[in-house]
C-alpha cells in the first residue's frame, strides 16, 4: 500500500531539553516533588518548543464508525448504539461531551463510517453543528466481515488515512485529543496488538462493552479466526486494512499530520491507543508527540501500552471511550504548562536554593 505520510522530525534539541530540565529543577520546590508533572512539563515543552508553554484551543475529536465483525456476536450491543451514541453526542448528553464542556475543549465527532446517514432529510450541503462527515466512497455502511474479507481494501484504508489528514489540516489549536466510537471497535484493537505485537490474542482480548467470562471467550476464539484468515496481513498498512475500522484508520492520519504540525496528542484509551500503534509502527518518532491519558481497563492495554513504552498519567479504571479519559486528564496538561510558566524559581522568588547545614548539637 503507497501512503505518503507527513514526515517528522525529531523534536527533541539536547540543548534546548537542558535548558527546560534546568527550569523545572530550579523551580521553588524541592528537586523532582512534582513527580512526573515534572516529566509531563518537559514533554509539553519540547513539542511546543516553549519554555513557557501555552495549549490553546483544544480540539478533542470523536472519530466514529461501524464494523462489520459485529454481525457475529462480538459486542454485548447492537450496532445501532453506534449511530444513537453519535446522535447523544451532537446532542451534548455523553459523558464525552459533559468533560468536554467542564474543561471547555472544541468537541466535533466524525462520521468516518457509521451503518446511518445523519444528514437525511437536510438540503444538499447542509450539515449539522459539531458533525463533520468524512466517509470513504463505497464503504458508506463501514467496514466488511473481516471473518469473509479484510475489513477495508487498500484504497479505502487509504483515504480513510487522508480523511484523518485533511480533517486535522482544517482544525485549529495546538492540542488533539482523541476519542473513538463504533460498536465492535474493541475486537479491531484486540486483532492490531495481537498481529503487530506479536502477542496470543487470548491476552489481547478482554470484556468490551460488557461480555460475560463465556462470551469473551467466543469472542476470543472468533477473533483468532480472523488471525488465520488474514496471515499475509503483517505489515502495519497491512494489517490495519485487514482488521481495523474506519474510524481507527482516520484516527491513524489524524495523529500522523497533528504530529507533523507539532500539536499536543492526547490519546485516550484502548481503541485510540491501536491508531497510535499503527502510526508508531510506521513512523516511530509519532510518540515524542503523544501524551497517553490513561491507562484503560480493558484487558489488552497495558500489553498494547507495554508494547509502546509509554506509561498514563491516570488508572481510572476506565474503559468507556469516547475520549473521556482524554478530557479527564486534559487539567493536568494544563497544570503543567502553568507550572513552567507562572511559577517562581528560587533567584525569582528570593528563596535559598540550598538546604541548610545542618546545626550541630552542643
Amino acid at each position: 500500500m503507497n501512503t505518503h505520510f507527513p514526515q517528522l522530525t525529531d523534536i527533541r534539541s539536547p540543548t534546548f531539553t537542558q535548558a527546560l530540565q534546568h527550569k523545572i529543577d530550579t523551580k521553588t520546590k524541592p528537586l523532582g516533588a512534582l513527580g512526573r508533572l515534572e516529566a509531563l512539563a518537559l514533554q509539553l515543552g519540547e513539542i511546543l518548543g516553549s519554555d513557557c508553554p501555552e495549549l490553546k484551543d483544544p480540539q478533542l475529536v470523536v472519530f466514529a464508525g461501524d464494523h462489520g465483525l459485529v454481525r457475529r456476536g462480538v459486542s454485548a450491543f447492537p450496532q445501532d448504539v453506534s449511530w444513537q451514541m453519535v446522535e447523544n453526542f451532537l446532542a451534548g448528553g455523553a459523558a464525552v461531551s459533559v468533560f468536554a464542556r467542564l474543561n471547555q475543549i472544541a468537541l466535533t465527532v466524525v462520521d468516518c463510517g457509521v451503518n446511518h446517514d445523519f444528514l437525511a432529510g437536510l438540503p444538499a450541503g447542509v450539515g449539522r453543528p459539531g458533525l463533520q462527515v468524512r466517509k470513504v466512497p463505497g464503504a458508506e455502511h463501514g467496514t466488511a466481515d473481516a471473518t469473509e474479507q479484510a475489513a477495508m481494501t487498500p484504497s479505502q484504508c487509504q483515504q480513510a488515512i487522508q480523511n484523518g489528514i485533511d480533517l486535522v489540516k482544517a482544525l485549529p489549536g495546538n492540542a488533539l485529543l482523541l476519542g473513538e466510537m463504533g460498536i465492535g471497535n474493541t475486537s479491531a484493537a484486540s486483532l492490531l496488538l495481537a498481529r503487530l505485537g506479536g502477542l496470543d490474542v487470548e491476552l489481547c482480548t478482554g470484556a468490551g462493552t460488557g461480555l460475560d467470562a463465556p462470551a469473551v471467550q467466543r469472542k476470543t476464539a472468533i477473533l483468532r479466526e480472523v488471525l488465520a484468515r488474514h496471515p499475509q496481513a503483517q505489515a502495519p498498512l497491512d494489517a490495519l486494512a485487514a482488521f481495523g475500522g474506519f474510524e481507527i484508520a482516520t484516527m491513524v492520519g489524524a495523529v500522523f499530520q497533528a504530529a507533523h504540525e507539532r500539536r499536543v496528542v492526547v490519546v485516550d484509551g484502548f481503541i485510540a491507543s491501536s491508531a497510535v500503534m499503527v502510526a508508531h509502527a510506521l513512523q516511530p518518532l509519532v510518540l515524542q508527540r503523544c501524551v497517553f491519558a490513561h491507562r484503560s481497563g480493558e484487558r489488552g492495554h497495558e500489553f498494547m501500552l507495554q508494547h509502546l513504552g509509554v506509561q498514563a498519567l491516570l488508572d481510572l479504571g476506565l474503559r468507556l471511550g469516547e475520549g473521556s479519559g482524554a478530557a479527564l486528564a486534559w487539567p493536568l496538561l494544563q497544570s503543567a504548562c502553568a507550572m513552567l510558566r507562572e511559577m517562581a524559581s528560587f533567584e525569582s522568588a528570593g528563596v535559598s536554593e540550598k538546604a541548610s547545614e545542618p546545626v550541630e548539637s552542643v
